[in-house]
């Protein structure tokens, strides 16, 4: 415990806390846990209001189970959800691979927080002892009352569902919020929480039916399709902790928006808190999500064979099979290149799914499969993503009035069928403009060549980061490639070094971005950014595509800026490549190998920075 907390503000107070857990041997890692502690907040401040804040973590820093309580007798602003100062702080830190004790506890203590006596009396406490007898007392006195009042059946009965991102603090107190303001209405109510130990007291066929409403308090996703035909209020898990009473009565008015699941219009359930860009987020993030193991696992694996080629010889006549010329570097090529093949479908698939649930997977798929095909890129497969996800709810609304016996086949026929047949079509059509643009940027590029090399750099320099392996990027790339024929004699091309090193910058400026601005990123974002020097080095640009997905606006410029300044600095100093793939791993194969490192780092610097002063704090 700290009894008087000396910090005048958030940061300040994170740090006083974990210094403390540090000392108390709590903690192994003070710059670990922080960095946990601080992602948790990037997410949604964890000041949740009438001056309590629970900042919480797990991770591999933590060597045992443990809270710290702190109390600061001016209070500081703790960008608290009421916009109050906040004076109680609960720091909860959990160990990686814990069981769920640390969560019984939190959801023991959480049905604590939301007693206005009990908060009065933690403020008024002057000792650890005090503080202690307070929690002793409490847990005596606050057993669950059994339900037995409410079978008579003269009660509204509700149920409600309450999830946060990290399914720790606000799950809890949503719950327990929901409970307590249910009890003092006089109203009946059952509370599932999906936490990160799972779901608990999960509401069964027979609550659903029985229920006159459905409260959704959650900032994740989670299984809607129950609650078709029902009222249901969607709202955000904060909403379940400071406004519940106006939840519950809304609830119990029966002017709650009726949800429709698979078998209805999507679109028709309840949105009044979630904005179009929001769902665009989330949607795109469930892709993302999916996606990020295809883009780390394989392309570590493809760099993985350059360096084995690089390591034992290729033969200047066979650079362009580096990476596949050696039956040992050929293993780790297919291995990664078959993850890598699954990147665009995956990506497209799982933002169908996030839109349309199942049925999106299948239409999905193939359109990230025929973006991929049809040269389209990650841009077509994101396009394809969407598309598919709302050819599926168009279906929906087509099929709603069919009879419920037919309810089955829609799901295992009629949707994956005429999806993927609206889908593929509409994906072919989308294809054709994107191999002319593709064909026209070889042609233009060809009708450059022998002119102002560094202009020529800066132009593929853009182009390399503009759809990070999309059509553009390939048509500079197949056009470095197309130089190398002719310039192996007179030690290598210029266009094909300009194309490899700005091709490099877009991965190396997220590692740049992650580590200079970190409350920028959410922790996997983070640990992604580490990836990404791999990924960078070995010239796979796809690694960026992520944080492309996420945030195009911002990154996409940034990623551009630098890898024009990388490509034209190239050209303008005649640095010569003799391979057409490999990145660091080919580095003995460049007329300049310093210098040429030098120019990259600059152009990873510069995208980095300015990604990361354009993008917006993590939540």
């Amino acid at each position: 415990m700290i009894m008087d907390l000396q910090a005048t503000d958030k940061q300040s107070a994170i740090e006083e806390m974990v210094q403390r857990l540090y000392e108390e041997k709590i903690i192994s890692n003070i710059e670990e846990f922080k960095a946990g502690i601080l992602a948790r907040e990037a997410q949604t401040s964890t000041g949740l209001g009438d001056g309590v804040a629970m900042p919480h973590a797990k991770n591999a820093a933590v060597l045992q189970p443990a809270v710290l309580f702190a109390k600061s007798p001016q209070g500081l602003d703790y960008e608290a959800l009421d916009g109050q100062p906040t004076s109680l702080f609960f720091m909860i830190a959990a160990p990686e691979g814990a069981n769920d004790t640390h969560l019984q506890a939190l959801a023991a203590l959480s049905g604590r927080l939301i007693d206005a006596d009990f908060l009065t009396k933690l403020n008024q406490a002057q000792t650890p002892d005090d503080v202690q007898m307070l929690f002793a007392e409490e847990k005596e006195t606050t057993e669950e009352p059994a339900l037995q009042e409410n079978l008579a059946g003269d009660r509204p009965f509700i149920i409600a569902v309450t999830a946060c991102p990290t399914g720790i603090a606000h799950t809890f107190m949503a719950a327990d919020a929901l409970k307590k303001k249910a009890a003092e209405m006089g109203v009946e109510i059952k509370v599932e929480t999906n936490g990160s130990e799972g779901i608990k007291n999960k509401l069964t066929p027979e609550d659903i039916k029985r229920a006159q409403a459905v409260i959704v308090a959650a900032d994740k996703k989670i299984e809607m399709n129950r609650f078709d035909g029902k009222p249901l209020l969607n709202r955000p898990v904060s909403d379940g902790i400071r406004k519940t009473e106006a939840l519950i009565t809304e609830a119990v008015s029966g002017n709650a928006p009726i949800f429709h699941g698979d078998n209805q219009d999507s679109s028709e359930e309840s949105t009044s808190s979630t904005s179009l860009g929001q769902e665009i987020y989330k949607n795109l993030m469930n892709g993302v999500s999916h996606m990020l193991p295809f883009v780390i696992a394989g392309g570590i694996l493809i760099a993985i064979s350059f360096m084995v080629d690089q390591f034992i010889g290729v033969p200047v006549d066979s650079l362009g099979k580096l990476g596949s010329f050696n039956p040992q570097a050929a293993w780790f090529n297919q291995i990664g290149g078959a993850a890598f093949g699954f990147m665009l479908p995956v990506l497209a698939g799982f933002i169908a799914m996030s839109i349309s649930d199942r049925p999106g997977l299948v239409a999905g798929f193939a359109a990230g499969a025929l973006a991929s095909s049809g040269g389209a890129g990650f841009l077509g497969a994101l396009v394809g993503g969407f598309l598919a996800g709302y050819v599926i709810v168009f279906l929906r609304k087509i099929f709603a009035n069919l009879p419920k016996s037919l309810d089955g086949i829609k799901t295992i026929l009629f949707y994956p069928f005429f999806g993927l047949l609206i889908t593929g079509f509409l994906m072919l059509l989308i294809n054709v403009p994107m191999k002319i643009i593709n064909d026209g940027l070889n042609n233009f590029l060809g009708s450059m060549d022998g002119t102002n090399a560094a202009l020529l750099g800066i132009l593929l320099g853009v182009m390399m980061a503009a759809d990070l392996g999309g059509p553009i990027n390939k048509a500079a790339y197949v056009f470095g490639t197309g130089t190398l024929a002719a310039t192996v004699t007179t030690g290598g091309s210029v266009v094909m070094a300009a194309v490899m090193a700005a091709g490099m910058v877009p991965p190396l400026a997220i590692f740049v971005a992650t580590r200079l601005f970190k409350n920028k990123f959410t922790q996997p974002e983070r640990e992604a950014g580490l990836t990404n020097i791999i990924m960078g080095l070995s010239f796979v640009t796809e690694g960026a595509i992520p944080f492309a997905a996420a945030d195009p606006f911002r990154a996409i410029p940034s990623f551009m800026l630098g890898s024009a300044l990388t490509g034209g600095l190239v050209g303008a100093f005649g640095i010569k490549l003799l391979a057409p793939h490999g990145g660091i791993f080919v580095i003995l194969l460049l007329s300049n190998p310093l210098l040429y490192l030098l120019f990259i780092v600059i152009g990873a610097i510069v995208s980095g920075v300015v990604l990361g002063l354009l993008k917006k704090p993590s939540h």
